[in-house]
């Protein structure tokens, strides 16, 4: 269990200086929780006994071993797929057949990752034509984020995919509003420039990040607004997706269906416009 989830696992039998420490341990997890004990003392004003209370009552026996738990956790954000290939699971005599297994477990398990509260705001979130809405993923993952505002793109308007080059998006952020939604998609191993834009579009321009990533969080989760940690692993030499899109897919099925009668009107004047390409 992650550190976060012992966190809030107990939660409800926290402190008054407990809940604060917990506040910021989770504001910037895990490397808050790396300092020294008595620079953590210093920073939370928390004493250092009572840092130590806390670790015990999360389940450890004392304040390194609780240390050594977050530096597994960083470990496992940056895997690669040798590093997978090493703990994989071999597959049965059926490769095919047991990859779509492991898939089938990822996506029921993807289901539980989001709350039916949180699932429809979101999708009331992308719908709301009054929000402009930024899309960008990582270097692998920027595919999911290319996926979901092509289809968003059908079903209202002011949708924008931000290019790769970082040298382009200062463009995006003289165009974001308040409220307006930057929608990251960054899964393990992350992509520092983009924790720097979500961090400036929330920062300047006070626009609202939702995160898709994985359990163990990218460093986006500190300025975002919504975070969607899905799981990933499939036992293979390569982290999966198929949660992450079926997700994508049934949020924008929900948000069309909500704004039905304009998205129907937007879809029929895209489809009007298309050009026919076909050889006459």
């Amino acid at each position: 269990m992650q550190v976060r989830e012992r966190i809030d696992k107990n939660s409800d039998g926290f402190t008054s200086a407990e809940r604060r420490l917990s506040s910021a341990l989770l504001a910037d997890y895990p490397f808050l929780g790396l300092e020294p004990i008595q620079e953590l003392s210093k920073k939370t004003k928390i004493s250092a006994a009572s840092i130590s209370r806390f670790v015990n009552k999360i389940g450890f026996q004392g304040f390194q071993e609780f240390q050594r738990q977050l530096i597994e956790e960083l470990k496992e954000r940056q895997r690669s797929p040798i590093d997978l290939h090493e703990t994989r699971h071999p597959a049965r005599s059926d490769y095919f057949s047991d990859f779509v297994t492991r898939a089938n477990d990822l996506m029921t398990t993807s289901a539980e990752a989001i709350t039916i509260a949180q699932f429809d705001r979101l999708s009331e979130l992308i719908g709301d034509e009054r929000r402009k809405v930024f899309v960008i993923g990582g270097r692998i993952s920027d595919t999911i984020a290319q996926y979901f505002s092509r289809h968003l793109r059908q079903i209202r308007p002011d949708v924008y995919h931000l290019p790769a080059d970082p040298e382009a998006w200062p463009d995006y952020l003289l165009r974001m509003k308040p409220k307006d939604l930057l929608i990251v998609v960054d899964f393990r191993r992350y992509q520092s420039n983009l924790a720097s834009l979500a961090e400036h579009a929330t920062l300047h321009n006070k626009t609202h990040v939702i995160l898709f990533t994985d359990k163990w969080l990218s460093p986006i989760a500190g300025n975002a607004r919504e975070v969607i940690a899905l799981p990933i692993e499939s036992g293979t030499l390569w982290d999966s997706y198929v949660g992450a899109f079926a997700l994508i897919e049934a949020m924008l099925a929900r948000a069309a269906e909500l704004n039905w009668d304009k998205t129907r009107r937007r879809i029929q004047k895209w489809d009007s416009m298309r050009l026919n390409t076909e050889d006459k």
